[in-house]
Formats: structure tokens, C-alpha cells, sequence
């Protein structure tokens, strides 16, 4: 599960093996057993989430637009190899 980056107690990765064919871009992240999936493009948006609550959410929302590009380079470089 390669990390991405760590926010606050947060990490935001994805799985090595996303499915075949690969899903869309998106970011996983998690706190504690807390998880929530985001898609990245064309907007961000939370794909499912499981113990989370709505300002939680809407916070990493946040967070995963402020890091779209860092998220975008780091998936292009691993899946894209």
C-alpha cells in the first residue's frame, strides 16, 4: 500500500492493486480502522466511506484538492511503470 502523504494522523495511499482493469484515479485515506475512498478526477468527491463523519469528510475533501497534483504524479509514476 504505497503512502502518498500523512496529514494529521491521516494516511492518504492507495492499493498496489487496484483492480483490472486499473479504477480511475482516486485516494485512499485512513485513521485508526476509519476509512474513506475519494475519486480525484474530474472533481474530488468521497467514493465510499466507512466511519467518518460528514465535517471529517468534508475536511479531507479539502485536503485531497489542495494535494490533486502530488496524488496525480504519484499514481501516474507507480501505475505507469
Amino acid at each position: 500500500m504505497p503512502t502518498v502523504f500523512r496529514y494529521r494522523g491521516y494516511r492518504f495511499f492507495f492499493y498496489s492493486n487496484e483492480g483490472d482493469p486499473l479504477e480511475p484515479l482516486h485516494i485512499h485515506v485512513i485513521k485508526g480502522e476509519n476509512i474513506a475512498k475519494f475519486w480525484v478526477d474530474p472533481e474530488v468527491s468521497v467514493a465510499q466511506s466507512y466511519g467518518m463523519n460528514p465535517s471529517e469528510l468534508t475536511k479531507l475533501t479539502k485536503i485531497v484538492g489542495e494535494h490533486r497534483e502530488l496524488i496525480r504524479e504519484f499514481w501516474n509514476e507507480y501505475f505507469n511503470n
